[in-house]
């Protein structure tokens, strides 16, 4: 069996991967013991496996939660299949799951808002690195949709409790990115001390944006004010600003602002200073 796996994210405490069988053998896989905690969500075909004694159907209208340690076997009853893998590191799953990492048992089945949320997971991912802020942000929403099917009550509990608390959460958060707009989801949940869940949503119910578009505005703000100032170097600007490269800071600014940085750096350009005795 061919199995092809093309990484769409990669951090310290997120990994999410593209995953194709091709050509699948028939009848089990070998028992093995499955060594990290993931989410599996199928987008083409059907995959059986066998977890611990229990047959389960994962197809595209469910996601299968791989548990730490757990016996399990796989069978491709139609042939070839494709999934979304998506493994988040042991600190991340605690804090989506109140400060315990352990999983609850139970089966996930997937809504029209988990759908669409992962489907614009594989976008985000798809548009490469200069969008990664989105693709994290997009995997921590799909995982802690998946994860409170299981527990709703452990994914709320880390939840700012009044409107003052959810408006000091999202200044907060408005302040970090100023500071230093290249920091990603991750980093930026662990400065604020709360889940990266619990952060976008309250960071969208307060602002009317996702973080990763708030993001992108201060960014742009940011590359305007260089460019009026007489910056020259748009590499080196981009670079600074954390974009992925030159063209992602073009795509970006050229979306908020309706020019592209280098029309802008004409139009923006400092006046000349007049001559000496003039």
């Amino acid at each position: 069996m061919a199995v092809i796996r093309s990484p769409l994210l990669t951090a310290d405490d997120l990994c999410v991967a593209d995953v194709r069988c091709d050509d699948p053998p028939a009848g089990w896989t070998p028992l093995r013991a499955a060594d990290v905690f993931g989410l599996v969500l199928v987008r083409d075909g059907v995959v059986r496996a066998w977890v611990d004694g229990v047959e389960q159907t994962m197809d595209p209208a469910s996601v299968y939660v791989e548990r730490l340690g757990s016996e399990q076997q796989f069978a491709h009853p139609r042939g070839a299949d494709r999934y979304t893998e998506l493994v988040p590191s042991e600190p991340l799953l605690a804090s989506l799951l109140g400060g315990d990492p352990a999983v609850p048992e139970g089966l996930v089945f997937t809504t029209p808002a988990m759908a669409l949320r992962h489907r614009l997971l594989c976008a985000a991912a798809g548009r490469g690195p200069g969008d990664a802020f989105g693709a994290a942000e997009s995997a921590v929403a799909l995982t802690a949709a998946a994860l409170a099917q299981l527990d709703a009550r452990r994914v709320a509990s880390g939840a700012p409790a009044t409107a003052a608390a959810r408006r000091r959460l999202a200044d907060g958060a408005r302040e970090a990115l100023a500071a230093d707009p290249r920091l990603g989801l991750l980093a930026l949940a662990a400065e604020l001390g709360c889940s990266p869940h619990h952060l976008s949503r309250v960071f969208r119910a307060v602002t009317g944006a996702t973080l990763s578009r708030y993001r992108n505005r201060l960014r742009a703000a940011r590359a305007l004010e260089c460019l009026a100032a007489g910056e020259r170097d748009l590499g080196g600007l981009a670079a600074a600003l954390g974009f992925a490269d030159q063209a992602h800071m073009t795509h970006v600014v050229r979306a908020e602002s309706g020019l592209p940085p280098g029309r802008l750096r004409t139009l923006l350009a400092p006046a000349a200073a007049p001559p000496r005795g003039a």
